[in-house]
């Protein structure tokens, strides 16, 4: 087993080791090249070959001084996953010697066949060139396994129509819009000295850990992430015993070897603890560009797969693994600064007063109103719609948290604001804490928390790309409407002060502050016209709406052809997912719970006979009762197992996409929820020992 040593260098010495970041960069260059490089990251230059050649050569040195025999473009296709190919450095010269090389053309693009990964009608079959372009704003890195070192190079992979196949190249595009629009909105507040803007990110990631022994033997598990079947256990999360609680000595070892591998490549993994619900966890990295951040989060959840699998462990990263449990999410920390480290979203000594705060807070309000759907669609799969509106996971009804002290700003009372003195704990050897600007409402799914938002529904393993698309696109829009407004207007400071207030009075609707889980919150925002798109089957559509189409053609995101594709793709992977799961259900009850309760009702009718025998046929009548439910159940289990293999076929049937989506969400989940109550009733009586896989005790308290 592979471990990384870690004793006999000081943290400050292995941070960043692998890591191609600017600082490794600067001493391998000269320093012409590097401020040229620069220049290019920062948009003001486009890369040359002769830069490229110098970054590229100092690259390959670098990662071969450190073991390294291989190089991959490492992109992001719309699976949802990573990608990569892997080339040697190895460049043979003759009578059986070779050198190691690299160039600046292999650095900048490579080509990969785009065939088999899904472009929703992008691209034919039979074409297949795509390529991978660098991206010189997210750093190389190193990977070492088992395969050996491999220097991995961010890039993004586009057709050979330039047409977008993966998920940076529309990252990197709304990134750049928010940019001109931010940017106007500065110079209209008198800021001429900043010169660029860019979206940050940091993202918690939860996540679930399990014995790998007991994992292979769920194939729910194994081929969907999420048990399909499991009676409620005895104890779960009732009492909030694991919340924040010890970590247990496994699991700190585990985590210690994770922060190492993750500070090695540059990642500031930060912040780790108990989740909720047993053997749950979460880590938090410090905030980075929304680009690199996004990338690092694809690592993180690699990396956690891997350290897990050292430790005989499997990290669920699904979005709810195991039913009545809390479920996993990603919550998505979003905020805009400037090259100068300007918090656009900083309110502040007097926020009243702070008129770039509250113009850019207006904004967030009329895009979050107008454009809810867009951001339910940026976080809906079949694994969400699973999560979403349960314990410890916003509704599907999108609204903002703004808090007291911003809600009375924007109302313009005359209501005296309160004061931020010290909190008063009422201990006199405890300090006396600042006191926050606004409290935190952990139901709301996007929340102001002091300097940013807190977009709380994308789940857990989900790429953050798509949910920083939406916020960056539909902010740079209305900013865009706010910067039209303002420019032709003589008194700027008045034409502000009407424009937040018009705002906030039009778009009001969506600020809430109570509890974002309580029926009554549907009854009042079904009242206040938010729509309530509670699966994934009612947000898809959003994709090719007029609206959306103009939306994002406006702002050079996405072309209407790569949002009809984003569709296509997204709704296949939501019934392919199902479709699975269905599969694997129908799997498990006929081949494992139909047996083993059969075993189990033969010998409780053989002790039922032997004890009418002895006791009277009258003290036989529960033992009867209990035969007679399981004979019930499974009948009940193999005769919906059957009903689901009938669906399954009508689906085949169906060649629409959208007929498929809608079939699968009216036809296949209702039968598979049916399926599983008869599954975990069974599980409910069953002998222990007869159960065919581990149940919810093993799985979640037993590490």
């Amino acid at each position: 087993m592979k471990k990384i040593i870690t004793e006999t260098k000081s943290l400050p010495e292995i941070y960043g080791d692998y890591c191609f970041d600017k600082t490794t960069l600067r001493q391998r260059v000269p320093k012409s090249v590097f401020k040229e490089f620069l220049e290019v990251q920062n948009g003001r230059k486009e890369l040359t070959l002769s830069i490229a050649e110098v970054v590229a050569n100092a690259m390959k040195d670098w990662a071969i001084e450190k073991g390294a025999t291989h190089y991959t473009h490492w992109f992001q296709p719309l699976n949802g996953l990573t990608a990569e190919k892997h080339d040697s450095f190895v460049s043979p010269i003759g009578d059986g010697q070779i050198i190691m090389e690299f160039s600046g053309k292999e650095l900048i693009k490579g080509e990969s066949d785009a065939s088999s990964f899904p472009s929703g009608g992008l691209r034919s079959t039979f074409e297949a060139r795509g390529y991978t372009a660098w991206d010189t704003t997210s750093p190389a890195f190193l990977k070492d396994d088992n395969t050996g070192i491999t220097l991995y190079i961010p890039t993004a992979f586009v057709a050979y129509t330039g047409e977008a196949l993966d998920k940076k190249v529309p990252l990197l595009r709304s990134m750049n819009a928010i940019e001109k629009q931010a940017l106007r909105i500065l110079r209209i507040l008198g800021n001429n000295t900043s010169k660029h803007i860019t979206t940050c990110l940091g993202a918690e990631q939860e996540y679930f850990l399990v014995e790998k022994n007991l994992f292979n033997k769920r194939l729910d598990l194994a081929h969907t992430g999420r048990t399909l079947f499991g009676a409620k256990p005895a104890k779960s999360q009732e009492l909030r015993s694991h919340y924040y609680g010890t970590i247990e000595e496994r699991v700190a070892a585990f985590m210690r070897e994770l922060d190492f591998e993750l500070w090695r490549l540059g990642i500031p993994s930060k912040t780790k603890h108990n989740e909720v619900a047993p053997n749950q966890f979460e880590l938090a990295p410090i905030y980075s560009t929304t680009n690199v951040a996004t990338d690092q989060n694809q690592l993180v959840m690699d990396t956690i797969n891997k350290m897990a699998s050292r430790h005989d462990l499997v990290a669920l990263l699904h979005e709810k693994p195991f039913a009545d449990v809390n479920g996993s999410g990603k919550h998505n920390n979003w905020s805009l600064a400037t090259d100068d480290g300007i918090n656009l979203f900083e309110p502040g000594k007097n926020p009243k007063e702070n008129a770039q705060f509250l113009i850019f807070i207006a904004a967030v309000i009329k895009a979050v109103d107008k454009y809810a759907p867009l951001l339910r669609l940026s976080t809906a799969s079949a694994s969400n719609d699973n999560r979403l509106g349960g314990h410890e996971a916003p509704p599907a009804i999108i609204s903002i948290f703004l808090g007291d002290e911003l809600e009375t700003i924007f109302k313009k009372t005359d209501e005296k604001l309160k004061t931020r003195n010290k909190l008063e704990i009422g201990v006199d050897s405890l300090p006396k804490l600042p006191m926050d600007i606004t409290d935190r409402n952990r139901t709301s799914p996007f929340a102001f928390t002091g300097n940013k938002f807190e977009f709380r529904m994308p789940g857990s393993s989900q790429s953050t790309s798509t949910p920083n698309v939406m916020l960056n696109t539909i902010m740079a829009d209305v900013l865009k409407e706010f910067a039209d407004e303002l420019e032709g207007m003589e008194d700027k400071t008045k034409g502000i002060q009407k424009l937040v207030s018009k705002t906030y009075k039009e778009h009001k609707r969506i600020i809430f502050s109570g509890n974002g889980y309580g029926e009554e919150w549907v009854k009042e925002a079904e009242k206040r016209g938010l729509p309530n798109l509670k699966s994934t089957t009612d947000a898809l559509g959003a994709y090719t709406t007029p609206e959306t189409i103009e939306l994002f053609g406006r702002h050079g995101v996405l072309s209407e052809g790569e949002l009809i594709s984003r569709y296509n793709i997204y709704a296949e992977n939501y019934y392919t997912q199902i479709v699975t799961e269905s599969t694997v259900m129908i799997k498990m009850a006929v081949q494992d719970i139909y047996p083993a309760s059969n075993r189990y009702a033969l010998e409780l009718a053989e002790i039922i006979k032997k004890s009418s025998k002895i006791l009277g046929e009258e003290f036989t009548v529960t033992q009867e009762e209990l035969l007679a439910y399981i004979l019930k159940n499974n009948a009940e289990l193999y005769k919906s197992s059957k009903k689901l293999e009938e669906k399954l076929e009508e689906l085949n049937n169906l060649e629409n996409i959208t007929l498929r989506v809608n079939f699968t969400k009216d036809e296949l989940l209702p039968l598979m929820k049916k399926l599983r109550t008869h599954g975990d009733n069974l599980e409910g009586v069953v002998e222990h020992k007869m159960w065919p896989f581990p149940t919810y005790e093993e799985l979640l308290f037993k590490l």
